[in-house]
């Protein structure tokens, strides 16, 4: 580390590589997000000239979003300060296409899909404490709780198997920033949209956090503080729902006895890890929701998601989660595939076994679904009973037994997902027969699992 005065504050280099440090291995590969603008061109020459303390290899990453007249002049400017550099540079372009969100929402999207996909062990990006306080204050304005108001964390997994995403000027300000740009007679690009004030954060910027810091000179520090503060706020709620949670399925019962704040933190803890983004009102009107409907009513409650619209149902004591699109099952003839999608309901699989089974035809047997009437014969010591109470017994809820693939030789039903074959058409035992596997696509009960976003 460089030498500094007694009591002095580490320079900026020193303050980076000690961030980027603290999160990475020795040697890690690491890619910069490399926009062309002040901060990333900032964090870029600062990693550039701290390679031997880094010990690992150094890359850059340039997402071309096609929405500037100017795109292709920055993506060539990038290519050209990496050059000088010795710095490999990928250059991803990608279409931007908002669907219900606005442009910028739509452009991160389109950028972070890009991020996951990088062969790095470290992907360093370039927001500073200023972008933290910006960050607060909008999360603020848009009634955010903890999860959202602790703003953007210093580091953090991106997917499943995504690189390590790190943002180690989180500890400097744009004035420090500036200053050290200057200082060393950076050239960068200054996009004409951040001048925008249309766009939130460029008023929130350029006129909102001005007039506070007016009147409150040390403002956008302590906005910056406090999504730490937040930050643990919400770890903490996390964890009493870890506690709350006790065993794997949410059940009614257990929020039934919760006070009210906890039992609106499990099922928001519930919900976030199936990638549902709640907010306060909705959140008390779905515990309330459930909490209040008859046992048999099964009450549907839309939420969106990371993946689509999804519908939160009440059976009996259980919550289950489920697309809110429905599919009207159709029919089917059985071939002798090995395998027999029904889109957007599952997935029937047959295998040939020797001395059991079910006696199928392939050619003649057909895959149906519930119209009611149906009668089944699970045990020949027993009567062939109704299939809507055979359901009703194996806790189906109602809204599922629709979805339920039934077989059937010529007019006999012989199968049925979920509860078996009938006694007739089941292969003796030097018959060869068909083992039927069915695998629903609908999600199952509200699990706690690690999040997923």
């Amino acid at each position: 580390m460089a030498a500094s005065r007694k009591g002095a504050r580490p320079d900026l280099s020193d303050r980076v590589v000690a961030a980027l440090a603290s999160v990475a291995s020795a040697g890690a590969r690491i890619c910069v997000g490399y926009s062309g603008g002040l901060d990333s061109s900032v964090l870029l020459h600062l990693l550039a000239e701290a390679r031997d303390r880094l010990g690992g290899p150094l890359s850059a990453i340039h997402v071309h979003h096609g929405l500037s007249a100017h795109a292709d002049a920055w993506s060539r400017h990038c290519a050209s300060v990496c050059a000088g550099l010795g710095v490999p540079l990928t250059v991803r372009h990608v279409s931007v296409r908002p669907a219900g969100e606005g442009i910028e929402a739509a452009a991160r999207a389109a950028r972070y899909r890009v991020f996951e996909e990088l062969d790095a062990d470290v992907l360093a990006l370039a927001h500073h404490r200023d972008d933290q306080a910006e960050t607060v204050l909008l999360q603020l304005l848009r009634g955010a709780g903890p999860w959202g108001l602790a703003a953007m964390p210093p580091v953090r997994r991106l997917g499943a198997s995504g690189p390590l995403l790190a943002r180690p000027l989180l500890v400097a300000t744009r004035e420090e920033i500036g200053a050290w740009a200057r200082g060393r007679g950076l050239a960068w690009i200054d996009d004409d949209s951040n001048a925008d004030l249309d766009l939130a954060r460029n008023a929130a910027r350029l006129r909102v956090l001005p007039a506070l810091t007016a009147h409150f000179p040390h403002a956008g520090a302590r906005l910056a503080d406090a999504a730490g503060q937040f930050a643990e706020t919400a770890r903490l709620l996390d964890a009493l729902a870890g506690i709350d949670a006790v065993g794997g399925e949410l059940s009614v019962s257990r929020l039934a006895a919760l006070p009210a704040e906890r039992a609106r933190n499990l099922l928001r803890w519930h919900l976030d890890r199936a990638g549902v983004a709640v907010r306060r009102a909705s959140l008390r009107e779905a515990l309330r929701q459930v909490l209040t409907a008859r046992v048999d009513a099964g009450p549907g409650i839309e939420f969106d998601s990371d993946a689509g619209r999804l519908v939160l149902r009440r059976y009996r004591d259980r919550l289950v989660l489920e697309p809110a699109t429905t599919v009207s099952p159709t029919g089917r003839i059985w071939r002798g595939e090995a395998e027999l999608a029904l889109d957007g309901i599952g997935c029937l699989r047959f295998e040939n076994v020797s001395g059991g089974g079910l006696r199928l035809c392939p050619g003649a047997t057909r895959v149906a679904f519930r119209r009611g009437g149906e009668s089944l014969r699970l045990a020949a010591n027993r009567p062939a009973r109704a299939l809507k109470d055979l359901l009703r017994e194996a806790a189906v809820p109602p809204w599922r037994r629709g979805r339920l693939p039934l077989l059937y030789n010529g007019d006999r039903l012989a199968w049925v997902a979920g509860l078996g074959a009938d006694v007739s058409a089941r292969a003796g035992p030097g018959e060869n027969g068909w083992r039927v596997l069915w695998r629903e696509d609908a999600p199952t009960p509200l699990k706690a699992s690690p999040p997923g976003r």
